[in-house]
């Protein structure tokens, strides 16, 4: 396995992936020493110090089950080899070992060098496997569907060369998203498919807990806290998170919080009042309160006077008073001289209505001008506005953010230093208020109204700005929910700590990109699908589809007796065409314990990094103890 990448968190998280968890070979190439992103640990330390903590993650097979953490060669540890290059020539790539290679990674943050590398390491090796960090989605699937044509013209149709474009942004979005949604804890959303995995406090005595489509956890044992013990990946034996337990474990653990799965569509709460969610322009944003009034008295004073002149004109029908009235206040009526009193009292008070006209319209010309050039530019969050989720952030991470909050219809308001970030034209273009300013100066955070707010997600890529922002925001209101994105796995641990020392009936989360894209790269490194990754506390459950032919530990086996606990088990299934006569095609999500998997089925599995890992390798693992 090959994996390229600029120095960031992200490649070297996928190194430490594929070789702690997956036991594989592995060559990363790094640019040299001063070129790379600027971070805390850089090259071989930081991969050394990544690997470290994957493998101690998986080699405990008490509370977290997941798996032994073996490696082949007994070296669970073993460092990637590491090559240093200023640029992916040819010849770079061959002295990674690209035509011998069985997949290559590349995970550079420019779009152009990673499909510039694509073709090239194509050409060194057709049967290669490729996997590309793309932002661009567009992009991404006119490259994918070019390779993949290219391998099948060139009878390489196989799953060595396949094509996989992800993006980290993506893969992290929606449990970011669902960290400030009340009632959605998490979510893994790919291709038309929502799941929803919900904490369940342990029941009082004497009620019996909901069961949902399946147990994905035992929370840690420090029951009270909504947490658990996120914040420590040295917890105790029994007292951290148990992944995938069976019935007898879930029954043994009343005490325990569990994280149960969900099927659900997208549904938010509604949009407090003076939110617009949609991107029209209504009636009342068109214009003022004061201009409908004004419009409102003046149909008022013609209406009156209609009737007024129905009264005092005995021949005049309601519609011909009508028309001299409206005849009377644009002033084109011929002088009622030789008319009744009261007729002519009525030319005189509808000529003078006739004059507050104009203004009228003038005013109703500049406002919907006003309005329309406004449309176009940034909105300020609108008075009484609350309940919202502040994001701090528009970058790649952020981008992404906000458009899931909106497919939820959560209201957001957007903060934002750089008005020409990445997400300023979207959050232009769904109407959502943005503020633009530094949030580590004074006021900027009000203007979001951070005190009435139920959320802050503070995706900025410096750790200290996400910090300053969520300790300030505390202040000013201790029971907010707060999500930070940090880069530093032990900084994020005394921060979620202290926060929850200091908030401990307020929800917070420390949550790391690179840590939650990395597993679903390194399934498609392995030539699988990953739906998605779902946080449980400090550990990951991954979301992958299979195919049963492919898998000799499913085929010809139950459902039940395919369950693994710690490791794996089927939450979803799509049988092949003909199996279901009468049925739509789909899958399906009550399954039938007693139901043999055939080949010719596909299946949802939830797995750990440790069970997916055995899975899909390409070599057995050691067995587990």
């Amino acid at each position: 396995m090959v994996v390229c990448g600029g120095d960031n968190a992200l490649a070297h998280r996928l190194a430490a992936e594929l070789r702690g968890v997956y036991g594989e070979q592995v060559v990363l190439v790094v640019p040299p020493a001063g070129r790379g992103e600027p971070n805390r640990l850089t090259g071989r330390a930081r991969t050394t110090a990544l690997i470290g903590r994957i493998t101690a993650a998986v080699s405990r097979t008490t509370g977290n089950g997941n798996g032994d953490g073996h490696a082949e060669n007994g070296d669970p540890a073993g460092l990637p080899r590491t090559l240093e290059a200023a640029d992916l020539t040819d010849d770079v790539l061959a002295d990674a070992g690209i035509p011998q290679a069985a997949a290559l990674a590349l995970m550079h943050d420019d779009d152009e060098t990673n499909i510039r590398t694509a073709l090239a390491a194509r050409r060194l090796n057709p049967r290669l496997r490729l996997v590309i960090r793309l932002y661009n989605r567009k992009l991404g699937q006119h490259v994918e569907e070019l390779l993949d044509q290219a391998a099948a013209v060139a009878g390489l149709a196989t799953t060595d060369a396949s094509v996989t474009v992800l993006s980290d942004a993506d893969t992290a979005a929606p449990a970011l998203a669902a960290t400030a949604v009340a009632g959605t804890s998490k979510v893994v959303h790919a291709d038309g498919l929502l799941l929803r995995a919900v904490e369940r406090t342990p029941p009082a005595p004497g009620e019996v807990a909901p069961r949902g489509l399946a147990t994905l956890a035992l929370l840690s044992a420090t029951a009270n806290d909504p947490a658990g013990a996120e914040g420590s990946d040295d917890a105790g034996v029994g007292a951290g998170p148990r992944l995938l337990p069976d019935d007898a474990a879930v029954a043994a653990a009343p005490g325990r919080g569990a994280l149960v799965l969900e099927t659900v569509s997208y549904s938010g709460s509604a949009p407090p009042p003076g939110f617009l969610a949609g991107r029209g322009v209504p009636l009342r944003e068109l214009f003022s309160r004061r201009l409908r009034w004004s419009v409102a008295g003046f149909a008022a004073a013609v209406v009156g006077m209609a009737i007024a002149s129905i009264v005092t004109t005995e021949d005049t029908t309601p519609l011909h008073a009508t028309y001299l009235t409206l005849l009377d206040l644009f002033s084109i009526n011929d002088p009622a001289t030789e008319g009744p009193m009261s007729r002519q009292v009525l030319q005189l008070l509808a000529g003078l209505v006739g004059l507050l006209l104009l203004p009228i319209l003038f005013a109703a010309v500049l406002e919907a001008l006003g309005t329309f050039r406004t449309a176009s530019s940034l909105r300020r969050p609108p008075r009484g506005l609350s309940g919202h989720v502040v994001l701090l952030g528009l970058g790649k991470i952020g981008t992404r953010v906000l458009a899931r909050l909106r497919e939820l219809d959560i209201p957001v308001v957007c903060v934002e230093a750089d008005p020409e970030a990445r997400g300023i034209s979207l959050a232009r273009r769904l109407r959502v208020p943005t503020v633009i300013g530094d949030v580590t100066e004074e006021g900027v955070l009000e203007a979001a109204k951070v005190h009435r707010a139920h959320a802050l997600l503070a995706l900025t890529s410096a750790d200290t700005i996400n910090l300053e922002a969520a300790l300030y925001a505390r202040s000013v209101k201790p029971d907010l929910r707060v999500a930070l994105r940090l880069y530093d796995d032990e900084f994020a641990t005394a921060v979620y700590r202290t926060l929850r020392a200091a908030h401990p009936g307020a929800l917070t989360r420390s949550r790391s990109v690179s840590a939650l894209a990395a597993p679903a790269f390194a399934g498609a490194m392995m030539g699988r699908q990953i739906l998605g990754a779902l946080p449980v506390e400090r550990s990951v459950l991954l979301f992958a589809v299979l195919d049963v032919s492919l898998q000799p530990q499913l085929t010809g086996r139950t459902i039940a007796a395919v369950f693994r606990p710690g490791a794996w088990r089927v939450v979803a299934l799509e049988r092949a065409s003909g199996q279901r006569p009468g049925l739509s095609s789909g899958l399906e999500w009550e399954l039938d314990p007693e139901y043999e998997l055939r080949p010719e089925d596909r299946v949802v599995l939830a797995a750990t990094r440790q069970g997916l890992a055995e899975l899909l390798a390409r070599r057995p693992l050691p067995a587990q103890p």
